[in-house]
């Protein structure tokens, strides 16, 4: 914790984003990078301790979400397709950063007003979509990879709000798909960062168990006691957050 200027005063923070975003099936890496920033830690250096957090938190959070029989495997197959070479191809394009940001941040914080101020569960779709999913899945996929390549984070971010505004699932069979999505992302992204960086296990170890708390308590909270509602309500918040982070 000293090498990275940390003190255990900010691990309850880590915590409340671990609870925050697993609640709504999400690993927490957005959040993880606000907070490093906040902290006056460079992205570049805490880049592969993100992603290790990112997959503690979404793998206990499918966990949960499968027992709970949520996950949908024909849902998430062909967006993992596609996000996968996407998410390559994406690390590879340089952007203005400032840009980016930018609209990024708009397109979450629209979404994000779209999920808290819609009054019911928003309507299924999915048996409409079902027999072209790999058609519409895969290309979409391949575009979510990118930005999730581009920022460096799972991509859930993208997917869930994509999802449920579509239709194409409801909220906790969002949450399901979205945590597989980010594991197998954060599982690519980090083998690329371990080629250029050093893992400090040292605080993977101590933030690591921090999180398993609050992303067990999230996760098992939204697959089995939250209604639909107070779900689609935190993943509204969840963006508005990520929004925000990334415009200001």
């Amino acid at each position: 914790m000293a090498e990275f200027g940390l003190s255990w005063e900010v691990l309850p923070l880590f915590l409340i984003i671990a609870f925050l975003y697993s609640s709504v099936g999400h690993g927490g890496a957005s959040g993880y990078l606000a907070l490093f920033a906040l902290l006056g830690v460079a992205r570049s250096e805490i880049a592969p301790v993100v992603l290790v957090l990112n997959i503690i938190v979404a793998v206990g959070g499918f966990i949960n979400y499968y027992r709970a029989k949520h996950f949908n495997y024909k849902l998430l197959l062909p967006f993992i397709i596609g996000s996968i070479p996407g998410a390559f191809f994406g690390g590879l394009i340089k952007v203005p950063q400032d840009v980016f940001i930018i609209i990024l941040g708009g397109v979450l914080l629209l979404a994000s007003f779209r999920l808290l101020l819609v009054k019911n569960q928003l309507e299924s779709r999915w048996e409409k979509v079902r027999d072209r999913i790999f058609l519409i899945g895969i290309p979409v996929g391949f575009l979510l990879g990118i930005l999730a390549g581009i920022t460096g984070i799972g991509g859930g971010i993208f997917l869930s709000p994509l999802l449920l505004l579509m239709g194409w699932a409801d909220v906790k069979k969002t949450a399901a798909v979205s945590s597989a999505f980010i594991v197998l992302n954060s599982l690519s992204g980090l083998f690329a960062k371990v080629l250029s960086y050093t893992i400090h296990w040292d605080i993977i170890l101590i933030l690591g168990i921090v999180v398993v708390a609050g992303g067990q308590i999230g996760s098992r909270l939204g697959a089995y006691k939250f209604n639909p509602t107070v779900l689609q309500r935190l993943l509204g918040a969840v963006l508005l957050i990520a929004g925000l982070k990334m415009i200001i």
